[in-house]
Order: C-alpha cells, then sequence, then structure tokens
C-alpha cells in the first residue's frame, strides 16, 4: 500500500517524537527504510540517499562536526528521501543544531527526532514501518488480502479471470498472461493508457526478462511487474501493472505468487495459443492445419510477404531489431522461438499495395539482423502474397538449410534463389544420378588436363568466383586473401581448360549447378 511519513507518525514507535522540519511534506511516500551510521558521512548519504526511502541515524561519527551535518541534510534532501529519523542521546547528538535546521527547510527535507531512552529500538521502528508498507491499514486495503478473498470465493465467482477481474478493479492493478512467444491468451485490463504490444517491446528493450527473478520495469511512467510462472508445466510470462504506483515491489511478487497459487486452485488451463500453434504448423508445412487456425489465430485476409529462419543464439537485440523495423514500416510479425533459433512470418492487410515497399525493407532488416554476427544464419523466402506459399517457402527451408551453407560457405542469408539451387542439387543428388554425372563432367578437365593440386586449385578459384563472388576478381581475390593479378591469370587459365567463357549466358547455369554439386560432395 501507499504509506506516507504522515502514516508512519501514528504508529507506537513514533510515540513522543518531534518533527523539526517539513511539516508540509507529511504526504511524501515511504517505501522502504535503511539505516545511515558510516564511519564516512559522505559514504552514508551515498548508499542510503534513496528516493522515498526513511533513512534513520543517531549521527555518531559527526556529533562535533555541524558543516557536515548541513552538507549530509542538504545532499539528502537532493536525493527525495522521504525523511531523515534522528536518534537523539549523549553519545551522538543530544539536538539538532539551528544551521542543520535551516539547511533541512531550505531542501524540504523532514527531520524527525526520537529521544534514545532504549525503550524504542531501530528494529522495533523499521519492523512497525515495513508492516505498514507490507501490510497496509487494514484487511480491507491490502492489496494480497483483498486478492486474496476474491480468487478463494468459488460460490460468488464463476471463473478464475472473473475472479482475479474482481480483484484487479478492487486493487487498480492488471494483468496479462502470455506464453513465451509473447503472445497474451488472458488479459485483465482496468485502464487503457498504452497497448500491449507496445508495452512487450519497450520491456523487451529495457532486458526485463530474466529467469527466475520478478522485474520491475518502468514503460513511459507506468509501473509494470515482468516474470515467469509454470502452468501445468508449462512456462509463461505473467505481467502485473500497478496503475498508480501504489505497492511495493515486495507486495507485486507476493501478488504474482498468490495469483499462480489460484491458477492451481481453479485448475485454471489457459487458452490454446493459436498464434503459436499457427507458426509451428507453417515450419512444418502443414498447410491445412494453418487454414484450420487462421481465422482464430486473427490472420484471415492478411497479406504474408515474407518468412524466414534465424539459427543461432537469437537474443534481444535480434527481436529489437525486428520490431524497429515493424514500428518503421508499419507490417506485423508473427514469431515462434526457443531461445536458439526463431521462426517468423512477414505480414501486411490485404489490399494493400505495399508489396515492394515491404519486400525491401525485409532485404534490409535480414542484412542489419546479420550484422557483427558471424554464428547466426538466415534463411528467408520473400515477396511472397498467398498462405500456400508460405508452408511451400517453410518446406524449402526445411529441405536445404542444411545444404545451402556448404554450397556458400561465405554467406550468413540465404534466399529462395540460393535455396532454389540447393534444392535441385539435393535432388540431382538422391534421384537424378544420371544428369548428375553430366553436371560433374563438366568439371572433368580439371582432374584430367593439369595435374591433381593445380587442378584443385584452379577448381576452388573458379567455385569462388562463381559461387560467392558474383563473378567479380576483385571479391574473389579478397575471399581466397591472394593478389587480384592472380586471380585473373587463374580464370584466364581456366578459360583455356573449359574451353569456353565461363561467364557466357549459355556457359553459367550448368557451370553453376556443377559447382555445386562438386561442394556437396564433401559433406
Amino acid at each position: 500500500m501507499k504509506i506516507t511519513v504522515g502514516d508512519c507518525l501514528k504508529m507506537d514507535a513514533f510515540k513522543g517524537c518531534s518533527v523539526l522540519t517539513g511539516r508540509k511534506h507529511m504526504g511524501r511516500r515511504v517505501r522502504t527504510v535503511s539505516v545511515l551510521d558510516e564511519d564516512d558521512l559522505n559514504m552514508g548519504v551515498e548508499r542510503n540517499g534513496v528516493k522515498d526511502q526513511m533513512v534513520i541515524t543517531h549521527l555518531w561519527n559527526s556529533r562535533n562536526d555541524i558543516d557536515a551535518q548541513v552538507v549530509a541534510v542538504r545532499a539528502l534532501g537532493a536525493k527525495g528521501i522521504a525523511a531523515l529519523v534522528i536518534y537523539l542521546n549523549d553519545r551522538g547528538i543530544r539536538s539538532v543544531d539551528a544551521d542543520v535546521i535551516a539547511a533541512a527547510e531550505e531542501s524540504g527535507l523532514v527531520i524527525i527526532t526520537i529521544d534514545d531512552d532504549g525503550s524504542v529500538t531501530y528494529s522495533m521502528l523499521i519492523e512497525q514501518v515495513f508492516d505498514k508498507i507490507l501490510y497496509g491499514h487494514n484487511y480491507s486495503d491490502n492489496i494480497l488480502n483483498n486478492t486474496i478473498y476474491h480468487l478463494l470465493n468459488f460460490e460468488k465467482h464463476s471463473s478464475f479471470p472473473v475472479a482475479l477481474k474482481k480483484a484487479a478493479v478492487a486493487n487498480n492493478y492488471q494483468f496479462v498472461l502470455m506464453t513465451e512467444e509473447f503472445n497474451p491468451i488472458l488479459t485483465i485490463e482496468t485502464r487503457h493508457i498504452i497497448s500491449i504490444d507496445d508495452a512487450i517491446r519497450m520491456a523487451r528493450q529495457q532486458d526485463a526478462f530474466k529467469p527466475d527473478v520478478f522485474s520491475k520495469v518502468n514503460i513511459e511512467g507506468i509501473v509494470t511487474y515482468w516474470g515467469y510462472i509454470n502452468i501445468e508445466d508449462k512456462k509463461y510470462i505473467l505481467v502485473i501493472v500497478d496503475n498508480d504506483d501504489n505497492y511495493s515491489a515486495t507486495e507485486m511478487k507476493k501478488l504474482a505468487e498468490i495469483i499462480e497459487l489460484a491458477i492451481g486452485m481453479w485448475k485454471y488451463t489457459p487458452e490454446r495459443d493459436s498464434r503459436a500453434e499457427f507458426i509451428k504448423s507453417a515450419a512444418r508445412g502443414d498447410l491445412s492445419f494453418c487454414y484450420t487456425l487462421l481465422e482464430e489465430a486473427g490472420l484471415k485476409g492478411m497479406q504474408f510477404s515474407s518468412i524466414v529462419y534465424a539459427r543461432s543464439i537469437i537474443d534481444d537485440s535480434f527481436f529489437n531489431i525486428l520490431e524497429r523495423y515493424r514500428n518503421e514500416y508499419g507490417f506485423n510479425v508473427l514469431y515462434h522461438h526457443d531461445g536458439v533459433d526463431a521462426y517468423c512470418i512477414i505480414y501486411d492487410e490485404a489490399g494493400v499495395e505495399r508489396g515492394v515497399e515491404i519486400k525491401n525493407a525485409c532485404l534490409d532488416m535480414y542484412e542489419e539482423l546479420k550484422s557483427g554476427r558471424k554464428d547466426i544464419r538466415i534463411f528467408h523466402v520473400t515477396g511472397i502474397e498467398r498462405l500456400d506459399a508460405v508452408t511451400e517457402g517453410f518446406k524449402m527451408i526445411n529441405k536445404t538449410s542444411a545444404y545451402v551453407e556448404t554450397i556458400f560457405p561465405y554467406k550468413r542469408v540465404f534466399s529462395k534463389y540460393e535455396m532454389a539451387t540447393a534444392c535441385d542439387c539435393v535432388s540431382l543428388s538422391t534421384n537424378g544420378f544420371a544428369a548428375k554425372k553430366i553436371y560433374l563432367d563438366l568439371l572433368e578437365p580439371f582432374e584430367r588436363e593439369v595435374s591433381e593440386n593445380k587442378g584443385k586449385m584452379l577448381l576452388d578459384t573458379l567455385a569462388t568466383f562463381v559461387l560467392d563472388a558474383g563473378m567479380n576478381s576483385n571479391k574473389t581475390a579478397e575471399f581466397m586473401q591472394i593478389h587480384n593479378n592472380t586471380v585473373q591469370y587463374r580464370l584466364k587459365r581456366i578459360n583455356e581448360i573449359l574451353g569456353a567463357d565461363m561467364t557466357a549466358n549459355r556457359i553459367i547455369p550448368g557451370l553453376t549447378m556443377a559447382l555445386a554439386l562438386k561442394r556437396l560432395e564433401v559433406m
């Protein structure tokens, strides 16, 4: 609950206390309590100067230094502490100097003094203040008791969502339950300020998700708490929104635990995550099941633009780039990930003539996703529209992802064009022995007309030139770490061995397939 300095003064621990300064600030909130008794007063101020914190002290180590006390009081006031509680006795200070009082008034600091006769110790005061913070004034206004009251009222409420709605309205908080893919499956809203999608995006940017940690995340002034809970041995993300920042982090953590227990007592089972099921079905190439889920997943009437499979460790920077492009170009992103690999579908409202714009945005996005990440591999099919193209695209990725890297070892982003080449190579290798031999025979002169070592060197240069460097001799030299003049000499010799110009339109298709098949032979 929201506890103020004025509320604390009504406690037994403050009986007989004196308020020396800041009487007009009795409404300041008290969130925590700390003790300032460090040998170094400056260090004590640094450690205890926390906004909305009540600080207790004897001022032992500055009892003879009024100037130091003045500096400390001004610093604590500037840091916005709730109040400074000074215990008075002969070993510390017997009274507060007028200069200290004046400095406190100037800085807006509340100073409370307590005569230290041994009847009220630090621990007693701290215990009473924390009890007030945690448990509030009485049963009716305590968020934990009030929530328990509603969640356990099985006779009055028909279901867990109904009971939680009553508790959330009564205590001014909101609740969202999401899958690990960040798809909401239960939402209890009591105020509409920011959309769930925006809240998820901002929380991800702040790295809010930590295993086994319930994290406080401030989203544009809205206080939210994020954590994981288990329902029937499956992990979900739970979000609680403290509408008016009325509660402490401890209360919110306890509230999450109570809600998790109530879910079990109500035997509440989250509804099927149709969007996650949709993308998993699409990734399997299951077109019929995708059609079954289309309307339930909210994707009916949508136009699909691109699909992508990203392999390697997927981190927050990956999703931040996705969100940035989504916001800039206005498309939608549906994704499923396991923390290592991710499947994504880019889609938009049907009938919107933005196909070329979104396609180019996706291509730029995939290039940015790979930047600085030598380990990541991105396989995408871009420039599609219909649902059947989505499942067929994933089938192509599933079929070729294990082979396309071998054919194009210098690439990290693979489009449908590279995968189409890999697909043809796989088909020829498994079902077309005669056709495969025709292609590989195109490279046979490199084994017959020159020595084995020189033939391998020339063949490697040719493969790099055609498959990796886009027939650019400078890039070929860069990839092979040799001089461009050496590349030019080798290319001239390769043309002589082939008896043809390798870059001619009639020659390059067959040569490309032959070189790709040759690379697959090493797998």
